[in-house]
């Protein structure tokens, strides 16, 4: 009996089993991010896949480039007040608050459960000022990372709460300030609520970034018409799933046209192997998967075994070839 196909096999003592990870026949689906070389295309969207301890149990953690932590801060935040999450048509939206136990205990347990598995890391920092960010990346230095991802979708306090991927100035300062204390390559995550998001991206990379994760969530607004009241606690809230991919997939062909042969990490709404494709072509060298895990724990491993399935099927036998493979 195949596990695989057989839903009455899938369970074992309450636990579903993890699916098997697709025969690779000749399929290479290793890529690089600048200096980083992967083992996969597919990685997890910080947020979205904790740091692994949980959900290793029902997907095989090795169909993973690397996993994207859930982002840390200097010090732990318990985050905002519920309501946080809110479901929408083809998404949802969220407003957690950087809830995290601090960079420290983050190190010394998510990073170090990671480590001892052989499993490639990739941090996620963020702050609500210049020293914040500095001192959370310091803080990380020499810990087992393969890079550090920014999140500068955080409010800047010391700028009227003004989000740090707003502006061209303030991106560009935040990102030299940690490049400048990084031991890894630093990629910074840019939110798609911008008039020019390739100038963005463009001061992300003067002030050193190695490259971008492009997109993050963008703003929206759900309300509870009985109530009269927004759904979420803090009114608005960060729109991701399939409803924002075609935003996603437009900025990510948006900024590889603007800075050809930037590394990029493309993610927003990612469900299968062809919607993942979908941002390789547009320019991406790596995909993060992010909404989808909470419909379904096992895609990061599904969508993997797909894109595999696609290449063979279009005589591609390295999946990194791909990224930029958009033709006119």
């Amino acid at each position: 009996m195949d596990v695989n196909t057989d839903p009455k096999a899938r369970v074992t003592d309450g636990m579903p089993k993890r699916p098997g990870l697709p025969p690779l026949d000749g399929i290479d689906p290793s890529i690089t991010l600048g200096p980083i070389r992967l083992e996969s295309p597919i990685l997890t969207a910080s947020g979205c896949f904790g740091s692994g301890k949980e959900m290793h149990r029902f997907v095989d953690l090795a169909a993973l480039g690397a996993i994207v932590c859930k982002t840390v801060t200097i010090a732990p935040r318990i985050g905002i007040a519920p309501r946080r999450g809110a479901e929408t048509p083809s998404g949802m939206l969220n407003a957690i608050g950087l809830q995290n136990p601090g960079v420290h205990a983050f190190r010394a347990n998510d990073l170090a459960w990671l480590a001892e598995r052989g499993y490639p890391a990739i941090a996620s920092v963020g702050g609500h000022s210049l020293d914040d960010y500095e001192a959370c990346v310091a803080a990380l230095v020499d810990a087992p990372i393969e890079a550090i991802e920014l999140n500068l979708s955080c409010p800047n306090l010391e700028e009227r709460g003004f989000m740090f991927a707003l502006d061209a100035d303030r991106c560009r300062e935040v990102v030299r300030r940690c490049v400048e204390v990084a031991h890894v390559p630093v990629f910074a995550k840019l939110s798609p609520d911008v008039t020019d998001l390739a100038s963005i991206a463009g001061a992300a990379l003067e002030g050193g970034a190695t490259g971008l994760s492009l997109i993050n969530t963008t703003l929206g607004m759900a309300i509870d018409v009985e109530r009269r009241r927004p759904i979420l606690s803090t009114g608005t809230g960060g729109l991701s799933g399939p409803a924002i991919r075609p935003i996603a997939v437009r900025a990510v062909h948006q900024v590889a046209q603007a800075h050809p042969g930037v590394p990029i990490i493309g993610m927003g709404g990612i469900a299968s192997g062809r919607d993942a494709a979908e941002f390789l072509l547009a320019g991406a060298s790596a995909v993060a998967i992010g909404t989808t895990n909470f419909v379904d724990p096992q895609a990061t491993a599904r969508i993997y075994a797909e894109l595999v399935d696609l290449c063979r099927r279009m005589d591609i036998t390295r999946i990194a070839d791909l990224t930029g493979g958009l033709q006119a």
